[in-house]
């Protein structure tokens, strides 16, 4: 029968022996007899014994807890991918015996993240966003915790798991203007957001490396409003585009409804596709050509990578994840 509620005395006071002596013997460290190290684990082992976990933290100088930061500004489309990059982190954290703290902060306001840095409630951060001018980043830089970011940054000295979003776009844009559509619209979000940044420059480099000229006149970046997209879209139809590019799936469905609004068939009147995909295109007929990342992996490998750093291990600063180019009818 095991019993979970035992202490480090009890198992002292059965095996005969000091509670330091138990202590090094669950650590590993310190000196100590084989016999008598093999003794107490068979010892806990047989009993279920798990260390107090506030107990082991203070031994080791650990809170066994790590910080998911994400923004309290989303929007409620952006919220599932938060949602499942957040699993991804859960999974990892909880086999390796953490849990997760969860922090909101916004662009001009990193006060939770300060406090429970300061406070020591964490010993390492995951950020969820990046930004081009980024506090965040900035802070912890400063507070020399292990931090990762999920997305890329410009700041140096940054681990950082990211989607291939420069790649990815760059290749659906490049399918599209092998398909003869020489006049595509881009309609992008913040460029503080540097996912937002990437993907433009994806865009850009398709025009580039086939050798066609860019029309800027049709790229809206900062349009991270609908009465912004309902603007960019009236402008770009006026300037008869091929295809509308959106930056990711909020603009997409913004995009759409006007679109709608206006009488217009897709793909007959015009084509549409998305940087990036979610349930809330799903649905969407005709269906939406767009690129499909894994969230959920992006969280996994953002949290292996965190342990990593935290042990020490020598890893790379960079890693991109991979994606999916999906054609669909809205591009026909």
């Amino acid at each position: 029968m095991t019993d979970n509620r035992i202490t480090i005395d009890d198992i002292a006071r059965e095996l005969g022996i000091s509670k330091t002596t138990v202590s090094r013997a669950i650590s590993g460290k310190g000196r100590i007899g084989p016999a008598t190290r093999e003794k107490v684990l068979a010892y806990i082992k047989e009993h279920d014994y798990r260390p107090n976990p506030l107990a082991k933290g203070l031994a080791q100088s650990k809170t066994y807890n790590i910080a998911w930061v994400f923004p309290g500004d989303s929007q409620v489309t952006e919220l599932p991918f938060f949602q499942k990059c957040m699993l991804g982190v859960s999974d990892v954290a909880a086999s390796q015996d953490n849990d997760i703290l969860l922090c909101m902060v916004y662009e001009d306001d990193r006060s939770n993240l300060e406090r429970i840095v300061k406070n020591r409630k964490v010993d390492g951060v995951i950020l969820a966003r990046t930004l081009f001018k980024d506090p965040c980043v900035e802070f912890l830089l400063q507070s020399r915790i292990p931090f990762v970011t999920i997305g890329s940054t410009p700041y140096k000295n940054v681990f950082q798991i990211d989607n291939d979003h420069i790649g990815a776009c760059k290749e659906l844009t490049e399918v599209l203007l092998l398909k003869g559509m020489k006049n595509i619209a881009l309609i992008g979000g913040n460029e503080n957001h540097v996912v937002n940044r990437s993907r433009r420059d994806g865009y850009l480099k398709a025009f580039s490396e086939l050798n066609i000229p860019v029309n800027n006149d049709i790229i809206y970046m900062n349009s991270d409003s609908k009465p912004m997209v309902v603007r960019a879209v009236t402008d770009a139809l006026d300037k008869e585009v091929d295809c509308i590019l959106c930056t990711d799936d909020m603009i997409t469905e913004f995009a759409l409804d006007e679109i709608r609004k206006q009488g217009l068939s897709i793909p007959d009147d015009i084509r549409i596709a998305s940087f990036y995909n979610s349930p809330v295109l799903e649905n969407h007929r005709p269906a939406i050509t767009s690129l499909d990342y894994d969230p959920k992996q992006i969280g996994a490998e953002a949290c292996n990578t965190l342990f990593a750093l935290m042990n020490g291990e020598d890893i790379p600063k960079k890693r991109l994840l991979q994606y999916d180019v999906t054609l669909k009818r809205s591009t026909q």
